[in-house]
Order: structure tokens, then sequence, then C-alpha cells
């Protein structure tokens, strides 16, 4: 089956680029709701899992016995942007583990948030391993060793301990064998997750809708959703779209953008999970606010909120308007 179009980008009218991509909806039982495009599409979870990996935190005992804080938590979830408040986020966490920069795996970047770029090359400083985007990850699998009482050396090899535990979940909150979870590695580092995109909806639709799913389980996702909804800046960063969308919706949407363009989201009380992936790998809020909208996931007052993202306006260097990028995703509903 072919993508279908998710947006276009036009100048005058003239439309000069077409997003392409999928989109499936499904309820936590994995039943089909909605879909545009390909339900079956392959890809992988990259950071759009971090929600999932970060459970084992909270089932290991790890959150409470290094007491984190909701921001210390969310940032586990996170694909953050680097900015002075994420490093001093991850550096405390860092602290309370007994454990510093040198014990992160996740390697190094230059950070998004320009003023902490600005800030290092002034100073004449190399970024360091916590201003990686997934550094906050890596603190949770490393807090996540010490609870588990394995050691935190080697912890983003898929053989250790941290990674066949997360494997498990991830295979149990998207409803799949192992054995059918196609494992890659990401950016940095750790085993990334490859599968359908159904299932992936549906781990969203368990994530925010976990009430059948065994007490300590449900417990962690209750938690891990909460600490997202109660710290959205520390999911991505101020102005993102990943966090603009927490602030305004996140007592009734959790959601987590991954690398290539991918976003999964799911609506509490709803029982949807969703999935859209862009195939040329640019990520469309558009898109995204368009499959909300049409599942009624989000208010009309909420989606006023995020008009800069519903029609992003394309501008020249001289800020003057030339065009637009707009929504073309139609989803259709199954069984209606």
């Amino acid at each position: 089956m072919e993508p279908t179009t998710l947006a276009t980008a036009s100048r005058a009218g003239l439309v000069e680029k077409t997003y392409y991509g999928d989109a499936v909806v499904t309820d936590r039982a994995g039943k089909l709701i909605a879909s545009a495009g390909d339900p079956r599409r392959l890809a992988y979870m990259r950071s759009a899992s971090k929600p999932l990996q970060a459970l084992l935190v909270v089932l290991t005992g790890a959150a409470d016995r290094f007491e984190l804080s909701d921001r210390e938590l969310a940032i586990c979830c996170a694909s953050h942007c680097g900015s002075a408040e994420h490093v001093a986020t991850v550096r405390s966490i860092l602290g309370k583990l007994g454990l510093s920069d040198e014990d992160l795996e996740c390697g190094w970047h230059w950070p998004g948030d320009v003023e902490e770029r600005n800030r290092l090359i002034r100073a004449g400083e190399q970024p360091g391993t916590p201003h990686s985007n997934c550094s906050g990850k890596h603190c949770g699998m490393l807090a996540s060793a010490l609870a588990m009482g394995e050691p935190t050396r080697g912890y983003s090899r898929l053989e250790h301990p941290v990674q066949q535990a997360t494997l498990k979940i991830i295979a149990d909150m998207c409803v799949l064998p192992e054995d059918q979870i196609h494992i890659g590695i990401d950016g940095c580092g750790v085993p990334t997750f490859g599968m359908p995109l159904a299932p992936m909806a549906r781990s969203y639709a368990r994530l925010t809708m976990p009430e059948a799913l065994n007490s300590e389980l449900a417990a962690a996702c209750h938690r891990i959703c909460a600490a997202m909804a109660a710290a959205p800046v520390m999911i991505s960063g101020k102005g993102s779209f990943n966090t603009r969308l927490l602030e305004v919706a996140g007592h009734t949407v959790t959601c987590k953008g991954g690398a290539e363009g991918l976003f999964l989201l799911g609506i509490r009380d709803r029982d949807l999970g969703i999935a859209i992936k862009d195939a040329g790998g640019n990520l469309q809020p558009a898109a995204t606010l368009a499959a909300l909208r049409q599942l009624e996931g989000l208010s009309a007052e909420q989606i006023e909120q995020l008009a800069d993202f519903v029609q992003p306006q394309l501008r020249n260097h001289r800020e003057e308007l030339v065009g637009q990028v707009e929504a073309q995703l139609e989803l259709d509903f199954h069984g209606q």
C-alpha cells in the first residue's frame, strides 16, 4: 500500500512540496480504529519509545530509591535540546546516583539550544555527554542498573540486563513476541525497536489507559504520563511541538516524537493510540493535529492554542510571509 499525503507546502498557491507517510489509530486491545496509508508500515520506534523505556525506572524501584522528581523522571523520557536547565537536571540525577558525566554511554553532540551552544563557543568548551538529547534516557538506564544490582558499565549493550528488561517491557506494551521485534542501534548507542506502526499506536493507548495491565505496570504508566504532563519543557524544549502539545493537553494526551518523522500519541480516557510516520523523515505537526482534530482528541480551544502548528507559515530571510504548510491527512475510519 502506498503512503498517503500528510501535508503540502505551497507558495503563492503553488504546491512545491508534498509530504507522504502513514497513520494508524488503534485502541488498547489492538483494534484498528482508523488509518491512512499502510498501518503495517515497518519503522523503528527511535526516541518515541523513551516513555516506554522509562517505565523500567519506576518498575525497578529506582525512581523511589533515588527520589527522582517529576522533572527528573520526565527527562528520562526526553529528547531534550541540551539547554542549561536540561543539563542541570541530568547532572542532578547523576549526583543522586553517585555517578558522573563519564558514566553516560550516549556520546555527545552540540546542543540544539542556541543559548547553551553559544555559551560553550564563547567559553571555548566542548559539549559533554549531558548535552546529548538522549542523556536523560541514559540516566534512567543507569538508575535502573543500580536498582537491579547490575553493573553500570556496558548498560547500553543489548545483552545487558537493563536492555533485556527493557525489551520485555516494549514487547509487553506493544503486545508483540520479542522475536518479532527487529533490533537496531539508535543514535545514542542503545537498542531501538522495529515493528509495524499499529503495535506502536497500541502501546501508547495502553500507556495512557493502562487499567488492563498488571497493577505494578499500570502504576508505572500513570507515573510516567503524570511526570511528562508536569514537566513538558523537559521532554523537548521551549516552543517545540512536543513540549507545546504537552503544555496544552498533557492531562489528556501523552506524546513523544522520534527520529525520521515518527510521532506517537495516546489520548487518555478515549482508549486511542496514534502513530504517524512521515516517509521523508520530516515530522509534520500539522498532520498530527489534523488527526487529533478528526479524532476529537483536542478541544477547539486547545487547537487554537496550537495555531502556529496547525498551518505553519513559511517566511523568507526578511521575515515576509511567502507560503504555508497545510495538513492533507484524512483518516479512514474502519467499521463506520
